[in-house]
């Protein structure tokens, strides 16, 4: 029984070994290896419901990069889940919890519109004009999700409260007064429903390449250069040395000199800015006005999954960003061209996610279990 067991432990240590030792091209191809055996199971149930299954595929695959205007929607897509990616990678990678990039997704939307909308009569008409709008609307999104952010940090700082609850529940209060004051001061003359007064079509960011209205590639590039910085300040400077340093040996960073409650409350700020530039981008580049917070995509939630898939790894979010980019697009042809439900098509779609998700979550927690033992035999 004895040796049974140690024949299992042998295995199971080998196969534990091998997951942590995977290169970055072992990932990619064990996520590819995921899509593929998720998109078999998903078709033996959409046969099984009575729909064709290849159709089904194709459908999901033509809606993704089938057309110059599906491949706009799903890096339109991506561009949005880059940023907001970044923005939990950024809190993950130092042992935080950031839940509330919707919230503060929601908030940089709103105060770049509102800012925007100020600004627009001080300001010419034309290219000028609209290089200014954009500029002073990102900023104001940027601050207004980073300040938002540091309320859980402040409270998890000073009063040791648990992030994932304040982050939880700030969602809701974001939503619940952007609606408020959408509704009842910055409502749209004449409108019907809860809107904003549309921006200026100069503010909005051009289409260069695909001509969609709701896709620029300027957005791309905010997103690149978003990705890049976070990367290069994570691994070249003394902040996100102290970041991450904090995320995987709290205790050898406070005695290294690093100040916990500071880098706390300045993790969580990060974090928050890059929620609030998502939230910027999606308003000059998707929507030219705002809504009733409670319609706009779930991108803050959708984020966690991506910053899951890509471990943490501000670069390994962009492949991450477009394949969810790219499962929203296709979800979204499907519901338009197929006679197929709507939540049969979330249900696949959310299946191809947990199968490629799941070996870099197994891949985290092995990782965190081992730095844990190592603290406690030390």
């Amino acid at each position: 029984m004895s040796e049974t067991n140690t024949g299992k432990q042998e295995i199971t240590d080998r196969i534990v070994s091998r997951i942590l030792s995977a290169s970055a091209l072992d990932r990619i191809f064990i996520a590819l290896a995921a899509v593929v055996l998720a998109l078999l199971l998903g078709s033996i149930v959409v046969a099984a419901t009575g729909n064709n299954p290849v159709m089904f595929v194709y459908a999901l695959l033509y809606g993704a990069i089938g057309t110059t205007s599906n491949l706009s929607l799903t890096l339109q897509q991506a561009t949005l889940l880059c940023l907001a990616g970044v923005a939990v990678a950024v809190s993950f990678k130092a042992g935080l919890f950031n839940i509330g990039v919707q919230g503060q997704f929601v908030l940089g939307g709103f105060a770049t519109t509102i800012g925007i909308l100020w600004l627009t009569p001080y300001v010419p008409s034309g290219v000028i004009g609209g290089i200014l709008l954009v500029a002073f609307g990102t900023v104001a999104g940027i601050l207004a999700g980073g300040m938002y952010a540091a309320i859980p940090g402040l409270m998890k700082a000073y009063a040791d409260a648990n992030e994932v609850i304040t982050t939880i529940m700030l969602n809701f209060i974001a939503t619940g007064v952007t609606f408020y004051l959408i509704d009842q001061h910055f409502k749209a003359a004449n409108a019907s429903a809860t809107n904003t007064e549309s921006i200026p079509a100069y503010a909005m960011l051009p289409s260069i390449v695909f001509g969609s209205p709701s896709f620029s590639v300027i957005g791309v590039l905010i997103a690149l250069v978003a990705v890049i910085s976070v990367h290069l300040i994570m691994n070249r400077t003394r902040f996100g040395y102290d970041l991450v340093t904090s995320g995987k040996q709290a205790p050898a960073a406070a005695f290294s000199g690093v100040n916990p409650k500071k880098n706390i409350v300045g993790t969580m700020v990060f974090s928050g800015m890059f929620a609030g530039l998502a939230g910027a981008v999606f308003v000059v580049m998707v929507l030219g006005y705002y809504s009733d917070p409670g319609t706009l995509p779930q991108i803050g939630f959708n984020a966690i999954a991506v910053s899951l898939l890509a471990a943490n790894n501000p670069l390994a979010v962009v492949p991450a960003g477009l394949l969810f980019g790219g499962l929203e697009a296709g979800k979204q042809y499907i519901g338009y061209n197929l006679d197929i439900q709507r939540q049969l098509v979330d249900g696949i779609v959310g299946l191809i996610i947990v199968f490629v998700a799941t070996p870099e979550l197994f891949r985290m927690v092995t990782l965190w279990r081992n730095t844990r033992n190592n603290e406690v035999d030390k």
